[in-house]
Formats: structure tokens, sequence, C-alpha cells
């Protein structure tokens, strides 16, 4: 039987990564707009022998991947490849001597630096506007108007998305590796439909915006989920990041979900750091790092009252407690009247409603 060549081979005779863990899909920096070697847009089929950077159009088959990368003539670079893997030329061309069943491949796209998302969330949202039930919703847990508009909380989009993306692309916004954003069955950027919620920045220590929430409207289940464009054309994995909401303290409020962080900081004043829940904690190690790094020395957690009573909440406070001492930073825990769930809806009620009445 004759010898066919695939997209593998090119990969490893070029000397460019391949792939982890047997994936067929997988993505490497692209040669054409990745300045940066952390930066991957460049996606590689090995299944279909095609590559593909959605940041700059840069793609084709594997004799295109061989010409760019090895600079020989695009019409040369099979004779060249049948030469250096010692096969024997056919008349018979190469597609037509492997038959594949066809499939439409999802190819997503690695999440861009935070630089970028920061850039690209902020334009989104200042295209967007708050619904005046959202932020009667935000003023009765606490908030002010100032804070409301300070912190960028906006009503998510139910229509539309499609332009809001392609104005961003006009101004120059990234929108490949940004959570949120794929390519539609046109072929057009988009920006994910969800139900109707409030949008919320999640923001690292700079004050970047680092992914988006959504808290969605009459959910009796997963009321906060991350927006992501997982699964969708050229779409992206939200990551669970941290929120932090003040300046670094020597003392350090650890609680779940970058709203009620918000909430707790505005109403006493001390910095909080909020993970998305207590069994989320892919970010909290670096987090925790950065702070100390900062002078704080103490953390105290204030999860959700139901930790006591709920084990899957107890056995990620076991987790916690592990990399709170790997980091070695002192802990301690605030208790309050679990009539209240969340140290938010306790602080307002019944110190600050208590102070009005």
């Amino acid at each position: 039987m004759m010898e066919v060549i695939t997209m593998a081979d090119v990969i490893s005779l070029l000397g460019l990564p391949g792939p982890k863990d047997g994936r067929v899909t997988y993505n490497i920096q692209c040669p054409c707009c990745d300045e940066n070697p952390r930066k991957k847009h460049l996606n590689i089929n090995l299944e279909k022998d095609v590559f593909r950077c959605p940041r700059c159009g840069f793609s084709g088959g594997m004799f295109d991947l061989y010409a760019y990368y090895s600079g020989v003539d695009r019409r040369k670079a099979r004779e060249a490849l049948l030469a250096r893997l010692n096969i024997q030329d056919s008349e018979t061309p190469v597609t037509q001597m492997r038959r594949k069943p066809k499939q439409k491949a999802i190819v997503e796209c690695p999440i861009t630096d935070v630089d970028t998302r920061d850039e690209t969330y902020r334009a989104l949202l200042d295209k967007l506007s708050l619904a005046s039930d959202h932020k009667e919703n935000l003023l009765a847990r606490g908030l002010t108007e100032d804070e409301i508009k300070r912190h960028g909380y906006k009503t998510m989009p139910v229509a539309g998305n499609a332009i809001l993306a392609k104005q961003l692309l006009s101004e120059g916004k990234y929108l490949a590796g940004v959570p949120g954003f794929y390519h539609d069955r046109d072929g057009r950027w988009s920006f994910v439909h969800e139900k109707r919620g409030i949008l919320i920045p999640a923001r690292d220590p700079n004050g970047k915006i680092q992914g988006l929430q959504i808290r969605m409207d009459n959910a009796s289940k997963r009321k906060f989920r991350w927006i992501s464009s997982i699964g969708k054309q050229d779409g992206t994995k939200a990551e669970c990041w941290t929120h932090l909401a003040g300046k670094p303290q020597r003392t350090v409020i650890l609680t779940e979900g970058p709203l009620k962080a918000d909430i707790i900081h505005q109403l006493t004043g001390d910095t909080v750091l909020a993970v998305p829940g207590v069994n989320s904690l892919n970010h909290l190690e670096e987090s925790l790092i950065h702070l100390k790094e900062q002078g704080t020395c103490h953390i105290m957690t204030a999860f959700d009252m139901d930790y006591l009573t709920n084990p899957n909440v107890e056995n990620g406070y076991a987790r916690l407690q592990e990399v709170l001492s790997k980091v070695g930073i002192q802990y301690g825990t605030y208790l309050w009247d679990p009539q209240y769930k969340g140290l938010d809806d306790y602080v307002w009620q019944y110190c600050f409603q208590s102070i009005r009445r």
C-alpha cells in the first residue's frame, strides 16, 4: 500500500510542537501575529491536515505549512516532502490516497493575554446598558449608583450580538481568545447568547478585567456562570479567575463571587478576594502569593454559612485550608447569624439597616 504524507509528518520534520494527550487539534504560536511565545493562536488539525489562525487569517494545508516554514516554493513542497520522507512518488494525488469521513471539526482558540481581554471587555461594556430592574437589585444589596457605575455592571445583551462584535472589530479590538466571542454559522464574529442577567467583571489586582460572570435572572441553580464560548467555532473557554476588591492590606477577607466581594468591600472598606466558589480554587494560590508579596499576612474566610451543613462545601473548605497552609498565610473564619446566608447579606441587613432604623 502506498504511504501517504500527513500533517503529523510535516510537524515532525519542521520541529514544531506536537499535541499533548493524543489530541487531534491543538494550538501553537502563530508565526505571523503572535509576538509572544506564550500566545498560541495557530490551530493545527491533525485529523483534517489543516491549520488556521483566527486572529490573522494565516491558514492552509500541510503543504502550505511546510512551504512557509521551510522556505521552499509552494508548488514544490509536495516533491520536497516526498524526498525528505523517502516516499516513492506516484501520479495518484496524496489527497486521494486515503479517505476520511467528513466531520466538521470545532476549533477553539487559546485564551489571550489579560491586557487584550481587558481592552475588549471594557469596550464591550461601554456599548451596553444596565436595565432598571437590575439597577434596583444592586441598589437593594447596598451599592450606590456611583459604585454600580464604577464597577461596570451591565445587562446581558439578548439580541444584536453579531453587530456588537462587528463594532468592536471596526474599533481594532481583538476577539480571538477572548471568552464569549466566537464565529457563528455564517462565519461572522459574535458574542454568546445567554439568558437575561447582570454582567459582572472579574478583575485582577491591577483592576484589569480577566473575564465576565453573569448573574442569571430567575435561576434556581447555577445562578452565577462564567461567560464562555467553549464548544463554538474559534471560541474560548473561561477560567475560574479570582477577583480582588480593594487594595492589598494586612488582613484580607476571602469569599466567593466577584459581586459579593464588591458589596462587602463597599460596605466595610475591607479588601476582599473572591474565588468563583469554594470548590473552584484554580487561581487561588497565585493570588495569595501576590497578596503575601504585597504585605498580606492574614486571611479571614467568609463563605456562605451553608458550608456548616453542605458536605460539598465542607470538602472544598478542606482543600482551601491546604492551599492557605501551603502559601504560608495565617487564616481564620468569620461566623455570623446563619439566617443571613452570605456576609454581604449580614453586613447590609443587620448592621446598616439596623443603624438606619
